[in-house]
């Protein structure tokens, strides 16, 4: 109505030969991979609250275009920046995958993502997907296979203090652990020190991305507990949940396993059936399945007599 008042017509067929000329140019797809590279940064956030199958639903749609934007061509550099964006965002489905106990998936996920990673040139990038990767076999029984990946993820970080560097270095430490190698564990244990101590403040940023204090921690728990130092690993669980908020329902169900574990270290198992099984009592539905029930069920496989039957009712 504007248009017409002013005496302004539009001209037939203008919009086609606009149509026609944009078509003509070259598709760079730059806001396609704006956008993806946005969808990274705000997924990686972590779950927030919410439930695994949650984040994954929020995630399909960007997964779709992710699939249609990679099959296009793009120059050189776009095309780089795209598959570290595909790396990133390929591993955040891996780490959710893992987390739901989805092992098989995950590791695939986790393929793809080294795939995209190695594509893009990103040796950091590289190593966060190798150091992430790593956690699948060490969470799910194979404690070896993880120490050959994060050493993958360790020599891919370099010497630069970097938040992948790190964390390979603590999945290093649980992982020796888990299979009896203690000096090994310990040297790991001093070496995330060391690198959390030179880490920047984007690298210790509280996502999936970073190595925060909290993730630290939390971390340190699990390798103290297999450690058998239940003394530091109390601490670690303390100053875990000291930075943990309220809604990381699954990082407070973990750390509150590994106290569980201590405290049969400690000579309590029927204390620590009876946290366990209200750990688990109260957990969303969600969540009862994946990693917090594998730790649960490395606690059940430990008892013995009345406890581990306590424990085994609500694992069935």
């Amino acid at each position: 109505m504007a248009a017409v008042a002013a005496g302004v017509t539009a001209l037939p067929g203008i919009a086609q030969i606009r149509e026609g000329i944009d078509g003509a140019l070259t598709d760079t797809g730059a806001g396609d991979l704006a956008y993806l590279e946005s969808a990274f940064e705000r997924h990686r956030g972590g779950y927030r609250g919410r439930a695994p199958d949650e984040v994954l639903a929020e995630m399909q749609a960007d997964l779709v275009l992710l699939g249609q934007v990679l099959n296009q061509s793009h120059p050189a550099r776009a095309r780089a920046d795209l598959a570290r964006t595909a790396a990133g965002i390929a591993g955040l489905v891996a780490i959710v995958q893992h987390d739901r106990g989805d092992k098989q998936d995950a590791f695939r996920w986790f393929a793809t993502a080294e795939k995209a990673a190695r594509e893009s040139g990103d040796r950091r990038m590289t190593a966060w997907v190798l150091a992430r990767h790593a956690m699948v076999p060490l969470n799910y029984g194979a404690p070896e296979v993880a120490v050959r990946i994060a050493a993958r993820a360790r020599r891919a970080a370099g010497r630069t203090p970097i938040a992948a560097g790190a964390l390979a270095a603590a999945v290093t430490a649980r992982s020796l652990a888990a299979i009896g190698d203690r000096q090994g564990a310990w040297t790991a244990v001093a070496d995330v020190r060391s690198l959390i101590e030179r880490l920047d403040e984007n690298e210790a940023a509280d996502t999936w991305f970073g190595y925060p204090a909290q993730k630290h921690f939390v971390h340190l728990s699990q390798a103290y507990t297999l450690l058998g130092d239940t003394e530091a690993a109390y601490s670690a669980q303390d100053d875990a949940l000291d930075l943990t908020a309220s809604p990381s329902v699954m990082t407070r169900a973990l750390i509150a396993m590994d106290t569980a574990t201590c405290l049969r270290l400690d000579g309590d198992p029927s204390t620590a059936a009876e946290m366990a099984v209200g750990i688990f009592d109260r957990l969303p539905g969600p969540y009862r399945d994946g990693l917090i029930r594998s730790r649960a069920e490395a606690l059940h496989q430990a008892l013995g007599g009345r406890p581990r039957d306590l424990l085994g009712q609500v694992l069935a």
